[in-house]
């Protein structure tokens, strides 16, 4: 078999050396996988890769969260068609999700068995999505969330609510966290609380739910 060919490339960045250092000589032994690189996160970690243009991304939530959520979306951009597995620290939802939502297409928790990890590489490159078990409840739910209310709500606008505080309710009826929402707008988590208490104490409402109900256009079907 032709390495340059026809073998998948898969670069390694894990924050752990003895994990990286153990995931490149397992990988290695495979005949139709091939490291191309394998390193801890850096802030070059995007021409690094680059560099080498892998096939596949084998990352861990450590290093992802190093660079501040930008590692998948950036080194997606660098390189069209790369395939990201994540190597998760635990089965958490919230961090599963929004690693979907910023690009993955297999996730493998830290427990996964060298032949599980392999399997994960081959089925990505292969357009295959990898999503253990426990998680694939929190997809189901998290999708079905969405379709309820992206498409039909509308706000109303006679609440007197600012911009920043309509946008706040938009991304809470898409089920997006105070993290996810800090994340997505560059601000910090605390600030993004703040808002959503004044928002609350302005519309009345006890909770996240109850102002998304009370700003629905009236007539909206979700």
């Amino acid at each position: 078999m032709s390495d340059s060919v026809e073998s998948i490339q898969v670069f390694i960045l894990t924050e752990n050396r003895l994990l990286r250092e153990a995931l490149a000589r397992i990988l290695s032994k495979k005949n139709d996988i091939r490291v191309v690189g394998a390193s801890a996160f850096s802030p070059d970690f995007v021409q690094q890769i680059s560099a080498v243009a892998p096939d596949v991304l084998l990352s861990d939530s450590a290093a992802v969260a190093l660079s501040d959520l930008r590692l998948i979306s950036e080194v997606r951009a660098a390189i069209p068609g790369l395939k990201v597995v994540m190597i998760g620290m635990d089965d958490d939802p919230e961090i599963f999700l929004r690693a979907v939502r910023d690009g993955i297409v297999g996730f493998v928790l830290k427990d996964a068995s060298a032949m599980e990890v392999a399997a994960a590489v081959r089925s990505v490159a292969n357009d295959e999505g990898v999503c253990p078990p426990s998680l694939c409840l929190a997809l189901f739910e998290h999708v079905a969330s969405q379709n309820a209310h992206h498409s039909s709500f509308v706000i109303r606008h006679n609440l007197g609510l600012t911009r920043r505080e309509q946008q706040l309710v938009q991304m809470i009826s898409h089920g997006l966290t105070n993290k996810e929402i800090a994340s997505q707008l560059n601000l910090s988590e605390q600030t993004v609380k703040n808002h959503i208490h004044r928002m609350l104490r302005k519309l009345g409402a006890s909770d996240r739910l109850g102002a998304v109900e009370l700003c629905r256009m009236p007539g909206a079907v979700a």
